[in-house]
């Protein structure tokens, strides 16, 4: 049998799809495994590159091929999908998994440890409760807006609800107010949580050296720092700071054509955790600088005076992107840029 140079791993909950091919990209062989063999067959292959498509389980499958002696590739779903041939089915889809790595241009998604994936769990474990925090808070002004009060959005604005509720002259029906008792007592729970969990985190950003070095910069707070220590990938990844924004989608769409430049809306094509944690805070540095007169000349100046306020933020989150790679690339703190004389 021929020598297999790449195989592309289709992964299940039970049944794999393996595609096997050679160095010139001819088929050696496509099969279909078990889930309890799957180790098995790889521990059996001489030493050749395996590629899957970076999804759910594919870094716990890459560290145990790893460690069997292979050189896993991930791949994202996103670029395998031009390989797909005709129907879909796990059999074309591994196929095109076997392509897609073999191309010389492919980009690929480091492969994360156990540690880096148990500290991105934080975030999306805080995520999770924050967004159900407030479909409960909505849920709660739906109903009383049905009596009609009236409270303002936001969770600044969680006590007035509560008054509205336990507001004894009000006509609100028993069992209204009992059902509205369960739903507050579910949000205070989630908010209890949501403390713990930013508790941690600060302890982790005070603790660790690179969020430390990352909340020197104006508007990364230990919530930015330490979900950018797990959740992005080395900095090596990335040649340069616009690579880094690009991949966190800061950057504008290319619509180009015949040699004309145009460039649309900005992408949001990446990390959307860490994108929205960097507009945040570019919006807190915009609203602290709208409340005192920014440094004349600076760059924040110059763009609030000529620019819409959103754009400004955008491009700010941008800017702390690039920052941020500058710190992580050559392992300094934020040091301000001095403000030309006028």
């Amino acid at each position: 049998m021929t020598e297999v140079s790449t195989i592309g791993l289709d992964l299940a909950k039970m049944v794999f799809q393996v595609h096997g091919a050679d160095a010139s990209g001819a088929v050696v062989f496509r099969k279909t495994l078990r889930r309890a063999k799957v180790l098995e067959f790889f521990r059996d292959l001489p030493r050749c590159v395996v590629a899957m498509e970076a999804c759910g389980g594919a870094h716990h499958w890459a560290r145990e091929i790893g460690r069997l002696g292979h050189e896993v590739r991930l791949v994202p779903p996103i670029y395998v999908k031009p390989f797909v041939k005709r129907q879909k089915n796990d059999a074309s889809d591994a196929e095109a998994i076997c392509e897609a790595a073999q191309r010389p241009t492919m980009r690929f998604v480091a492969v994360k440890s156990e540690s880096a994936q148990a500290s991105a769990a934080i975030f999306r474990t805080r995520d999770l409760l924050v967004r159900q925090r407030t479909q409960l808070i909505n849920a709660v002004r739906g109903q009383l807006t049905e009596y009609g009060l009236v409270a303002a959005k936001g969770t600044a604005n969680l006590p007035r609800l509560l008054a509205l509720v336990d507001e004894p002259g009000s006509d609100l029906p028993q069992a209204t107010r009992a059902m509205l008792d369960v739903l507050i007592g579910m949000v205070m729970m989630l908010a209890e949580q949501i403390n713990a969990l930013d508790r941690e985190i600060a302890r982790r950003a005070k603790e660790e050296d690179m969020p430390s070095r990352l909340m020197t910069i104006p508007g990364v707070g230990p919530i930015t720092a330490t979900a950018i220590a797990a959740l992005a990938p080395p900095v090596e990844t990335f040649r340069k700071g616009r690579d880094f924004a690009a991949w966190l989608g800061l950057t504008p769409v290319q619509r180009s054509t015949g040699g004309k430049q145009k460039l649309g809306a900005t992408s949001k094509m990446g990390e959307r955790t860490i994108r929205r944690l960097l507009i945040i805070g570019a919006a807190a540095l915009v609203r602290q600088t709208s409340r005192r007169e920014p440094p004349p000349g600076s760059w924040l100046a110059r763009m609030l005076a000529r620019k819409p306020r959103m754009l400004v933020i955008t491009a700010l989150a941008n800017k702390m992107a690039r920052t941020v790679w500058a710190l992580l690339a050559h392992n300094e703190v934020y040091r301000a840029p001095a403000v030309a004389a006028t």
